[in-house]
């Protein structure tokens, strides 16, 4: 069975608290447009993420969260300096921090950079249909000329999820896969 696969670059999540310290009190995020996943946008603001090598600038992505997450690729990590570990979106504990630069102020993350995890969100009857639940780690196979297996993906199964994988931006590179080629979930 097939599924989109698409390829997510470095960004960051900001809680409410984080972005009116970078923006100023008050503020709200710009819908600039919106992602593949019902809800999710992406936003005209920019921050500037420092570690102890470099920094580079991110866009944020909305709505607002809990606590801000800094998603990066590998080779973002070592351009910053820091050793991210690989990571579910969300699962923050034990992760490095960043400073945070904005127009209006800085934040010093204490944790939250990682390395984001292949995942597939799915609805609910997706995951039926593929015979798959959530938190399922399964393979999937891409085809051409690069194509690999992607082992050890997480399934996340919810109702509010529209069908498609997710992985960093070197990975869809080293695979020669695009934005909306189609994959074979191999379990």
């Amino acid at each position: 069975m097939k599924l989109p696969i698409a390829l997510s670059n470095k960004h960051i999540h900001l809680s409410q608290a984080d972005l009116e310290a970078l923006f100023g009190e008050g503020y709200e995020l710009t819908h600039k447009k919106d992602l593949s996943q019902p809800g999710q946008f992406a936003c005209e603001e920019m921050v500037e993420v420092v570690g102890p090598k470099g920094s580079t600038k991110m866009r944020v992505l909305g709505p607002v969260r809990p606590e801000s997450q800094v998603e990066v690729s590998l080779a973002d990590a070592r351009g910053l300096g820091i050793a991210v570990p690989v990571r579910q979106s969300g699962d923050v504990e034990g992760t490095p921090g960043a400073k945070l630069v904005g127009p209006k102020g800085e934040v010093e993350m204490p944790r939250g950079v990682i390395v984001a995890a292949r995942h597939i969100h799915m609805s609910e009857e997706d995951a039926e249909k593929f015979g798959v639940k959530d938190k399922d780690v399964v393979s999937v196979q891409t085809e051409g000329l690069r194509g690999v297996v992607f082992n050890n993906v997480l399934v996340r199964a919810n109702p509010n999820f529209k069908l498609e994988m997710h992985v960093d931006l070197e990975e869809g590179n080293a695979a020669g896969v695009k934005n909306g080629d189609l994959v074979e979930l191999i379990k």
